[in-house]
């Protein structure tokens, strides 16, 4: 893993990691700790319904006995948490949730409006500021359901990303720590709208789409791949229908205060180096870390990358705290 850190908004602080790269003229290398692989753990989840401004999220849950700390997972563009996230693959450990519960962190995962086993509005369209708001509702419930743990991190995957960094910017109060996986921008940049039809499209999703992702063959193997489609299509037939995005134009990482993770794969087509840089630089967080998993997709937490993507977070959450 190549970390950058910085501990200070004014200065990159370099450190060890497993390999050696350089950007913007700050690497060094650090030796990551490797997760604990679990077995495979098929048992279904814990399943919560929680209200938020009265409408009913379903909330999964996979947590240890006495838990250290708690995460809300948030997932993607086009599909819900348990594929995402608690993925169940013959042979192989790649659920996200039971492995942070195997590493003492209490993991949930929210589906978001339309997604999974959380209906849809009445206006059935998700908005960004809409799927915000309900990630700091449920981020609230998580901290009323272990009163003597700090209040929980934060980590979204891809759009999930741009959801989660709303929420800690809306509500830093409610979040000890964020974890963007799969997703950063040019702070220059603006985002638009797309014109959206009068009435949900709601279209069917596709085994295609589903396997979309998964573009580094050293990384993945065929039984994840299918086991993903399979998983994706039974929760998500039906893909989601979006609107409003230049609300995200409200995202600024010179308003993220609170301590970030930034981590993306090396081979992640849609994060550029060169943006990274410059959004890893605003942020206004004292501690902020960004990571990148050498040989890694988009899909890292599920692929043979998904020990070093849980040990990031893991490392991440268990930091010493910043002397000021």
């Amino acid at each position: 893993m190549t970390i950058f850190r910085s501990v200070s908004p004014l200065a990159f602080v370099a450190a060890l990691v497993v390999s050696i790269s350089v950007t913007s003229g700050v690497a060094l290398a650090r030796q990551g700790q490797r997760a604990v692989a679990t077995p495979q753990n098929p048992a279904a989840p814990e399943r919560f319904t929680v209200p938020s401004d009265g409408h009913p999220m379903a909330v999964w849950a996979r947590r240890p006995a006495s838990p250290r700390g708690a995460i809300l997972l948030v997932h993607g563009l086009t599909w819900s948490t348990r594929p995402d996230f608690d993925l169940q693959v013959p042979g192989l450990q790649r659920s996200v949730m039971a492995s942070l519960a195997a590493q003492g962190i209490a993991a949930y995962g929210i589906d978001l409006r339309g997604y999974g086993e959380t209906p849809r509005d009445a206006t059935g369209f998700l908005t960004p500021r809409r799927a915000a708001s309900d990630v700091v509702n449920v981020l609230a419930w998580i901290a009323g359901q272990h009163p003597g743990l700090p209040k929980p991190a934060i980590a979204g995957w891809s759009r999930g990303g741009a959801i989660s960094m709303m929420a800690a910017q809306m509500a830093p109060a409610r979040v000890s720590a964020l974890v963007l996986f799969g997703f950063l921008f040019d702070p220059d940049a603006q985002f638009v709208d797309v014109a959206a039809a009068v009435k949900p499209a709601m279209e069917k999703n596709t085994a295609e789409a589903a396997a979309s992702d998964f573009i580094s063959p050293p990384v993945t193997p065929p039984a994840v791949i299918r086991a993903f489609v399979e998983q994706a299509l039974k929760a998500d037939p039906v893909r989601i229908d979006l609107k409003n995005d230049g609300e995200f134009n409200f995202l600024k990482p010179d308003r993220v205060t609170v301590p970030t993770l930034v981590m993306y794969g090396q081979q992640d087509p849609g994060v550029s180096s060169a943006d990274a840089g410059k959004f890893f630089a605003k942020l206004a967080a004292v501690h902020r870390e960004m990571v990148v998993l050498p040989g890694a997709d988009h899909a890292a937490q599920l692929e043979d990358t998904h020990d070093m993507w849980i040990s990031a977070i893991v490392t991440f959450l268990n930091r010493p705290p910043v002397r000021r």
